[in-house]
């Protein structure tokens, strides 16, 4: 393959991080190819909030903004999916959606996560309309409303308990839905009680939606009691994409992708940044990590293309 149609970076994924490491590698004058393969995760919220600057924006207009952008460097953003990335000696071969093969110096994962959003009725309707995962992301906007919390899996690593009292800080109007699935020692309960918390055990039906289907009004439990609810907080499962799957990468105790402290993953020359690597998700957060990770891979590129060694 001729050298000129080498890109230095092919970064997988098109939302903040993505965008953000873009940026960086363009103005550092890297060859950059962007791959979006669309549907990112926020794609049914309404609007984008604590990214300074950027408050309230939707997430189809931060992207298009990011997009044109990187318009004065040299990064090729296409709206494509990856389907393989292959090893080939110091570098890696990218093969896209439309059988185009890339060849690529470096590679940064931006892929994010999948929400395995749950199958109860109403779940997914509601889903980034009344049901949220994130307060800083929706709080201020429904404080001082009644909010749930809904544990979704046993012997999980999620500590709801200290989740559903930090949440005091936006309304005290609180339920936490217990589902059976976690089981409180008497001292959370009496910390729950002292705050003044709801606790429901039984185990959720499903979401009863307003009559125009935009809200919610209720939890339904399997024995037929609804309990009255605007608003619900959940953190299902998430998994990592196929693609991101298929490379072997080493993952830890939680399923995210490992990183060293400069973003490198497990399979050298393959990097990764944002909510694929961390609980800690978040467009701001994904967006500096993406930053981070173009600040090491530019660095990187200048040494190897002098032909010297790495420093520390």
């Amino acid at each position: 393959m001729n050298d000129t149609q080498v890109k230095d970076v092919v970064i997988v994924g098109g939302g903040p991080a993505g965008l953000s490491a873009a940026l960086i590698l363009g103005r550092g004058r890297k060859r950059v190819l962007l791959c979006d393969a669309g549907a990112p995760r926020n794609e049914r919220a309404e609007h984008m909030h604590g990214f300074v600057t950027r408050d309230g924006i939707p997430p189809a207009e931060f992207r298009a903004i990011g997009r044109e952008q990187l318009g004065p460097y040299d990064v090729d953003v296409r709206d494509v999916r990856v389907e393989r990335i292959e090893p080939k000696g110091t570098r890696f071969q990218v093969t896209l959606g439309d059988g185009q093969v890339i060849e690529a110096r470096k590679v940064l994962l931006t892929t994010g996560l999948v929400d395995q959003v749950p199958d109860q009725p109403g779940f997914r309707e509601l889903w980034a309309h009344s049901v949220f995962q994130c307060p800083y992301c929706h709080g201020w906007e429904i404080r001082d409303r009644g909010w749930g919390v809904l544990v979704h899996q046993e012997n999980t690593h999620h500590p709801y308990v200290d989740f559903v009292l930090f949440l005091k800080g936006w309304t005290s109007n609180l339920t936490l839905y217990t589902q059976g699935k976690l089981t409180l020692t008497a001292e959370q309960r009496e910390s729950l009680r002292r705050a003044e918390v709801r606790v429901v055990e039984g185990k959720v039906r499903g979401l009863i939606p307003t009559q125009d289907g935009q809200h919610l009004e209720a939890v339904e439990l399997e024995d037929g009691t609804r309990v009255p609810q605007e608003y619900l907080f959940a953190h299902p499962p998430q998994k990592q994409t196929a693609l991101v799957q298929g490379l072997g990468l080493t993952l830890d105790e939680l399923g995210f992708v490992k990183v060293s402290p400069t973003l490198e993953t497990s399979v050298p020359g393959i990097y990764a940044a944002g909510d694929l690597t961390t609980r800690l998700q978040g467009a701001l957060v994904a967006a500096s990590a993406g930053a981070m990770a173009a600040y090491t891979l530019n660095h990187l590129l200048n040494i190897d293309a002098l032909g010297l060694p790495h420093t520390a």
